[in-house]
């Protein structure tokens, strides 16, 4: 990339009155040099069966072109038209809740030979109109792909097929892997195998979403082939992935394993949204570009963020721009909205775009013009942003799914279900407020060695290898910090018959046989102390009961019951250290955890700062450090510059080694080291 890409999608064909020059005009105020065009277009492009009408398409990207606008073209297979439906209904998906009926958009079903016919002809005929126009510099994938429950007659016939593969045609070691003799399910025939959307087997069930999860591999990389064929070589093919949706993006994605399905793109792309307003904190920015950075260990693009968004999502002042930098300090490549404008009819009227419903200049519209023409400006000292962090969180869809079929449950505790993503984000978060910058890994990844410290939040099941490779890494000296419910069980989510946790306790020095859910039980120990207040130090949620071997004990249950066990441990193995966390605790006492582990680690901890102000760094195209100070409060803070004499890259002010930093609230400051 040569510039930040600061856009927004487009729909011309959604005005309710002419407004393409207006928009553009609109645009080139905004310092806009991007849109992205035609993702779900396709019974406007094909609005009956052979039928095809490419004229939105081409008026938009004339128009475009003649401003200078760069285009990204979406390809539109993921919203089904109406007439596909009436003439094979089986296009849509068949799932545990039977087959869909029309209206909703991913409904279909990805493997639907029908439905792929008709979806790549009208990928060829998007292509042949746009890939050789000058303005395209790349295409998107569809749109937030995921599998969408499919489980129809021939998903079932293929899942048979990959299982017969996997066991290599051998029923018996089929039926021990899953524990399929329980309740009778066991398959004594392959002929025999029953529909799998009724199993109430965790094993056979985790198994078929993994499998569902490739399907979303294949038929992403089935797109990427087709459009490759049209692609120059200045052209990127992208995607964007979404999250787990819990009223925004919030954890790690169920329905799509990221780090496989990127395998076929040449950027990695994603959308994230967020709370607004009080609720800005810039978390879910950071967690969402850290994961996708993480993917291709490169920069990425936000494809789609909220400009107003929901009502309760309009931006304060300065929050727009805030926003658009906590993607930038992160890696990204570029800020686009969804969308331009704001729906007048249709599911998605109150998912507000850049302008609102009467087009006129807003509050948001105008701050747009301010990122829009700083970037324009500044944008070549911030693109291509390199980071080299000394921290990673390893994170896995299969420990994520068997934590759904086998969630922790906490009933006794009267404190609701706690899942694999409240896990994930209860660490992350800790880790961002002490701002501690961190990669992504995935089970896959080869590149353990380059961190000095692995966080490894409830890695539930996990392929022998796995466990060994986090052994080795604590043994050749680095620092590993792992939670409850790590290990329990193998990758066909069966519990180990060995003590627990399995082969890692190797590193961690530790055993235990039995866990709990917490009633009024404290936690003791110097860390307890080491708190102003300690009145938050109860467990949370869950616990095990954790027995020290080699491992010195940091935390013990303070409790008339569970006070022989300890909550918390650190242990010597090799040249390296490893903390276990038996338990989910306060906020605080985590971070003090976190604090010891980042000194065994050699992390420097001086002079840290906290949230809600947030240091982000890297290295930009000209080979300097550049800082982000991001202020996510509605009050002035300030910091020491601690890093040498720079530039505040956006007001062009020097900023001189020791001197004070202001950063006004819901506001950033960018600087460039001399």
């Amino acid at each position: 990339m040569k510039e930040i890409l600061f856009g927004a999608a487009y729909y011309d064909e959604y005005m309710p009155c002419e407004r393409l020059n207006d928009d553009i005009q609109m645009m080139k105020r905004a310092g806009i040099n991007t849109v992205r065009i035609a993702e779900s277009t396709w019974s406007t492009c094909e609005p009956q069966e052979g039928k095809f009408d490419f004229s939105h398409v081409n008026r938009v990207v004339d128009a475009m072109e003649e401003a200078g606008i760069h285009i990204i073209i979406g390809t539109p297979a993921y919203a089904v038209p109406a007439w596909m439906v009436k003439s094979y209904p089986d296009v849509l998906a068949m799932t545990v809740n039977g087959r869909g009926i029309y209206g909703p958009r991913q409904i279909m079903d990805i493997t639907h030979p029908v439905y792929l016919y008709y979806a790549e002809r009208v990928i060829r005929r998007l292509m042949e109109h746009t890939a050789g126009r000058k303005s395209v510099i790349g295409f998107q994938l569809d749109n937030e792909t995921k599998h969408y429950g499919t489980a129809g007659k021939n998903v079932q016939k293929r899942f048979v097929k990959y299982l017969r593969e996997k066991f290599h045609d051998n029923l018996d070691d089929l039926n021990t892997a899953f524990g399929l003799d329980y309740w009778s399910n066991r398959i004594n025939a392959w002929e025999d195998f029953p529909d799998v959307r009724g199993t109430i087997n965790g094993s056979l069930g985790a198994e078929f979403e993994k499998f569902q999860r490739m399907l979303v591999d294949d038929f992403l990389k089935w797109q990427a082939d087709i459009v490759g064929e049209y692609c120059r070589e200045d052209q990127f093919i992208t995607h964007n992935f979404d999250f787990e949706w819990r009223g925004y993006s919030y954890g790690v994605q169920p329905d799509v394993n990221h780090y496989h399905t990127a395998k076929c793109l040449t950027i990695a792309g994603a959308d994230i949204y967020h709370p607004s307003q009080d609720g800005l904190t810039g978390i879910e920015i950071a967690f969402g570009g850290d994961i996708t950075r993480s993917l291709k260990r490169d920069n990425y693009l936000i494809l789609e963020t909220e400009a107003q968004g929901f009502p309760g999502w309009l931006p304060y002042k300065g929050q727009l721009r805030l926003q658009a930098y906590s993607h930038l300090a992160s890696g990204a490549n570029s800020v686009m909205y969804w969308h331009w404008h704001s729906l007048h009819n249709a599911c998605e009227t109150y998912w507000k775009g850049l302008l609102s419903h009467d087009f006129q200049e807003n509050e948001t519209y105008r701050e747009a013009c301010v990122i829009g023409r700083e970037l324009k400006e500044k944008g070549s000292h911030l693109v291509n942003l390199k980071k080299k962090n000394q921290t990673a969180v390893l994170v896995s869809n299969e420990a994520l799914t068997a934590l759904k079929w086998f969630g922790i449950d906490a009933v006794a505790a009267d404190n609701g279900k706690v899942t694999y993503n409240d896990i994930v984000r209860w660490v992350y978060d800790v880790l961002y407020k002490m701002n501690v910058e961190c990669d992504f890994l995935f089970p896959e990844s080869e590149d353990f060695e380059q961190y000095k410290m692995i966080v490894v939040p409830a890695l539930y099941s996990a392929p022998d290898e796995l466990l060994e490779k986090l052994n080795q890494y604590v043994e050749n000296g680095g620092t590993l910090v792992t939670t409850f419910k790590t290990a329990f069980a193998d990758e066909n989510v069966k519990v180990s018959h060995e003590i627990q946790p399995r082969i890692i306790k190797k590193s961690l020095g530790i055993c235990y046989h039995q866990f709990t859910f917490p009633k009024d039980v404290k936690l003791s120990g110097e860390i307890v102390k080491e708190l102003k207040d300690n009145e938050n130090n109860k467990v949370k949620t869950f616990m095990e009961l954790v027995l020290p071997e080699t491992a010195e004990t940091l935390l013990t249950y303070e409790h008339y019951n569970w006070n022989g066990y300890a909550a918390v441990t650190r242990n010597r193995f090799g040249t390296g250290t490893a903390y276990y966390i038996g338990c989910m605790m306060d906020d605080r006492l985590l971070e003090k955890i976190l604090l010891k582990a980042l000194d065994d680690a050699g992390i420097d901890n001086a002079g840290r700062v906290y949230f809600p102000l947030i240091v982000r760094k890297g290295t930009n195209d000209f080979g300097k450090n550049v800082w982000y100070y991001l202020n996510y409060s509605n009050q002035e803070r300030k910091l020491k510059n601690m890093y040498g004499d720079g530039i505040e890259l956006l007001k062009g002010t020097l900023v001189k080694q020791g001197e004070s930093i202001r950063i006004p609230p819901w506001d950033v400051k960018v600087v460039e080291r001399l």
